[in-house]
């Protein structure tokens, strides 16, 4: 199992306000209220990006994977957090890890969305 980053936000998330949003911005959401996948496309394909099952979480294993749960945490007035308490957001049109006072920059999102979900290397 990879590194489970998950959206969080003060209040609880409800399904229909996930599935509205979802909806707007263009992803898709494939399985019930009680679980399924988040899906984001890329040029013909879909791709899962994260798991409802209440809660919504992913388990990235590219910039583009990040950058997508960035996404859908910003359009939920959420954030996203890292198994380790570092969290990833969108600022200035970059994707950022953020811990403490440190960033790390992922890269520009428009960038990253453009080259798609290629799998990190190990």
């Amino acid at each position: 199992m990879g590194y489970e980053l998950r959206v969080e936000r003060p209040a609880p998330l409800a399904f229909a306000e996930l599935a509205t949003v979802l909806g707007q911005a263009g992803f898709e959401f494939r399985g019930s209220q009680e679980a399924g996948e988040v899906l984001a496309r890329h040029g013909d394909g879909l791709h899962a990006i994260a798991v409802w099952d209440g809660g919504l979480s992913g388990t990235p294993g590219s910039d583009w994977q990040v950058a997508q749960l960035a996404r859908v945490s910003a359009l939920l007035g959420a954030r996203l957090v890292g198994e380790d308490g570092e969290s990833y957001a969108i600022r200035g049109g970059l994707v950022e890890q953020l811990n403490g006072s440190a960033a790390y920059e992922f890269g520009k999102l428009d960038e990253i969305l453009t080259a798609g979900p290629a799998v990190w290397s190990r």
